[in-house]
């Protein structure tokens, strides 16, 4: 039978026209004789009316169950008074079914086929090809789909080209573990998966390409998290010869218009920028949610390093970081055991060590640290936090990055828990100036805070190419290189971060230089990076790009959870897919085909051994 219809296509203006569906029975009913089944494909659903009187080779319907695909041959025809679905498209009209066809029958169901039912993700992901039968998750495709046709049409409107760049290409350090492809013609060596086109996209720009972009697929070895997966996609650009002003006008464009036209989401017609700075000092982190209400982090260090409270002026001194956040009208929402609840919440999942309090009661600090303070310094604290009565100040005494990670985890909690969120909002955010390097303590040398080939601010330029890696090591030295930032920026939609980018280095001798002052040898920069720095002795143009989190994006503006459910096939918590087992073993000819033998460390095997 050839399908004259979509299950969501015929309108009672068909009526007693002849019409072919085909489709998945997602209800079976028996009505005095009479069989009922809603059919549905992709589109929607149509319900279809098997009667023994006009229906072929009726008796043979009553084997049906849900799930078998079923073709069907009718009259469309009104549905009678009284039964008249108004929740469907399709609810005045009905088919009366003249000849059927049974395509395929369908096993018992592991889990009902709706979006009414929880049921357990691991199953789901056993049958993922059930699971995608569910209208919530073709919706979530589709509009993934919408999402990148729209994406490429807006590229192409703006002449950038879509270049494919390398799945297998050579390891290069970019911030996680490479997923490594073992070569059988060259014993020995192996093949990196792409963390990202990074090097590549930046060749293209050598090559005078000037506007690129793709759709990604990316690889990371990472232990997985709702928001992370080993496979992902990227709308990858570069350009040659845009200030960072273009940038951000033609990505905030493409953005508002997607967003619009997709999600019918309408985002604010100025994106804002703020430094790096100011989102830490102010959030504790670099990707503030601009929806919460409550106040910004408050700073104390300069009032609190004499005070009497030695957690306090002890951590001041020794150059960690003392701040706090105003709970306004926090006594409204927190008793005391509310309190004691929140501070074991904050020791066992934001990591803080403590969470010291005080609250404003007729117009004055208390609490059980208010003694170990001066009055002078109590006001001080008051009116630094413009703090009103009924108010909470919660404070974290830490090392800056720990102080910082706290206080936002609580600021976030807060909002959520009590209401101090601005629904229906849809917030983007430039965060600009990032630190160009940070210090690895462990290895005592300097690393990248976003990557190697991220451009420093000009003025920084002369200094840095007057540095040896040694210099790095003197501590009035460190602590100008810490001080510097770059031209690198993310963009972050209601506190996520949806997409990273910076201006690259150009010039091979400040690339080389970068890459020295973080520790590389210089038989390591061209073992790793030879054919790259090479690239740029040929007139390498200025050039910067960014890419968007693809996957992230689809999650937030599908209101889901994790982005295994925008993803069709992902894998589980471990890892692992449920669905085809992988990862598998291979035979061991395989291996030798490879000159690969398995080395299994004891303690590995007594895990395998556990699971």
């Amino acid at each position: 039978m050839d399908r004259t219809h979509t299950c969501n296509q015929v309108r009672i203006e068909d009526k007693d026209s002849t019409v072919t569906l085909i489709g998945w029975a997602q209800k079976v009913r028996d009505h005095g004789g009479l069989k009922f089944i809603d059919l549905r494909d992709r589109n929607g659903i149509t319900q279809v009316v098997f009667d023994p009187d006009y229906t072929d080779k009726f008796d043979a319907v009553s084997e049906f169950r849900r799930e078998y695909l079923i073709a069907v041959t009718g009259i469309v025809a009104p549905r009678p008074d009284g039964t008249v679905n108004s929740k469907l498209p399709t609810g005045d009209i009905e088919i009366q079914v003249k000849s059927y066809e049974l395509v395929n029958k369908c096993d018992v169901l592991p889990f009902e086929i709706s979006d009414d039912v929880e049921v357990n993700e691991e199953l789901r992901l056993e049958y993922r090809y059930l699971d995608l039968r569910r209208p919530s998750m073709f919706k979530a495709l589709k509009n993934r789909s919408r999402f990148t046709n729209m994406m490429h049409r807006m590229f192409e409107e703006e002449e950038f080209l879509n270049v494919d760049t390398p799945i297998l290409a050579g390891s290069s350090p970019e911030g996680a573990r490479d997923f490594l492809v073992p070569s059988r013609k060259h014993p020995n060596t192996f093949f990196a998966l792409p963390q990202a086109p990074q090097l590549f996209k930046q060749i293209l720009m050598v090559s005078g390409i000037e506007k690129y972009y793709q759709l990604a697929t990316c690889f990371r070895d990472e232990d997985l998290r709702k928001d992370r997966q080993y496979e992902f996609k990227q709308v990858d650009m570069e350009v040659a010869f845009w200030s960072q002003k273009q940038l951000f006008d033609f990505m905030n464009k493409i953005l508002k218009k997607s967003f619009k036209e997709i999600y019918n989401v309408e985002l604010d017609a100025d994106i804002d920028t703020i430094t790096f700075a100011e989102a830490m000092d102010k959030y504790g982190c670099d990707k503030p949610d601009f929806r919460i209400t409550l106040d910004p982090l408050v700073t104390v260090n300069d009032i609190v390093e004499n005070c009497g409270f030695g957690v306090f002026s002890g951590n001041a001194k020794a150059g960690g970081l003392v701040k706090g956040l105003r709970f306004t009208g926090g006594m409204d929402h927190l008793g005391r055991k509310d309190i004691d609840k929140l501070i074991a919440l904050a020791q066992k999942d934001f990591g803080a060590k403590g969470l010291a309090w005080m609250k404003v009661v007729e117009g004055k600090l208390e609490g059980s640290i208010t003694k170990f303070f001066t009055e002078e310094e109590l006001v001080q604290i008051k009116e630094r936090f413009n703090a009103v009565d009924s108010d909470l100040l919660f404070f974290v005494s830490d090392s800056v990055g720990q102080t910082n990670d706290i206080l936002d985890s609580l600021r976030r909690h807060l909002a959520k828990t009590y209401g101090f969120m601005k629904e229906g909002q849809h917030l983007l955010t430039w965060i600009v100036d990032f630190p160009l390097f940070h210090f690895d303590e462990g290895a005592q040398k300097l690393d990248f805070e976003h990557n190697p080939f991220v451009m420093p601010m000009d003025e920084d330029i002369e200094y840095l190419m007057s540095l040896s890696a040694e210099d790095i090591l003197k501590e009035d030295v460190k602590k100008k290189v810490l001080s510097l930032v770059s031209d690198c920026y993310d963009l972050v939609y209601n506190g996520v971060e949806i997409s990273s980018g910076a201006k690259r280095i150009h010039k091979p001798e400040l690339q080389k230089k970068m890459f020295e002052l973080s520790g590389f040898s210089a038989e390591r920069i061209e073992e790793n990076f030879g054919w790259f720095v090479k690239a740029y002795n040929y007139a390498a143009p200025p050039h910067r790009g960014c890419a968007l989190g693809l996957d992230r994006i689809i999650t937030l503006l599908e209101g889901k959870e994790s982005i295994r459910d925008v993803i069709a096939f992902p894998r589980n918590k471990q890892g692992h897919n449920p669905m085809d087992g992988s990862p598998l073993k291979v035979e061991p000819e395989q291996l030798r085909d490879l000159y690969l033998s398995m080395v299994v460390p004891k303690e590995k095997k007594e895990e395998v051994k556990a699971e």
